[in-house]
């Protein structure tokens, strides 16, 4: 079974540099059975990074108002996504659910392990302190899922209010 991590993320964006970070974290492991991707790319340009794999995880930052740094674990079933929306502003959720219609080989398991963010618009901004922080948490909650255990840290957002993905 193929683990593919996508890592979504901007380093020159203050707490977006999460993403990115967690990439490069472990990247330094050298997990032989995940293998590790990091873009800064949304919506349509997602759509190579999502197919030929068994298993996704996607690492990102999220604003649904807990406190930063705050991990969390949504399934894809956790997210609502408005149908009919703008074809302006196309999701990963939309993108999964097009190259499923398409007949396109789309991972069978989604997972996204995010980190809630403080500061999405400082440009040239280090991550705040609370996100620098979540980066280990992250990385091991990663491993974790690898060796088929539950995640070891963060929560499971209430599936009655959808976060809504930064």
């Amino acid at each position: 079974m193929s683990t593919r991590v996508l890592c979504l993320g901007n380093d020159l964006i203050a707490d977006d540099a999460f993403g990115p970070a967690v990439a490069r974290r472990l990247k330094e492991l050298n997990i032989p059975q995940l293998q590790i991707l990091e873009t800064p790319e949304t919506g349509f340009y997602l759509l190579d990074y999502l197919l030929d794999c068994d298993s996704l995880i996607v690492v990102d930052t999220i604003c649904s108002g807990n406190i930063a740094g705050t991990i969390l674990e949504i399934g894809e079933s956790d997210i609502q996504t408005a149908q009919g929306c703008s074809p302006h502003y196309v999701g990963i959720f939309e993108t999964l659910r097009i190259a499923r219609q398409l007949g396109l080989r789309a991972p069978a398991s989604v997972t996204i392990l995010c980190a809630e963010a403080s500061d999405l618009t400082a440009v040239g901004a280090p991550m705040t302190p609370a996100v620098e922080m979540a980066v280990p948490k992250a990385v091991q909650a990663v491993t974790a899922r690898v060796r088929g255990n539950p995640f070891s840290c963060g929560s499971r957002p209430d599936a009655s209010e959808p976060p809504s993905p930064a």
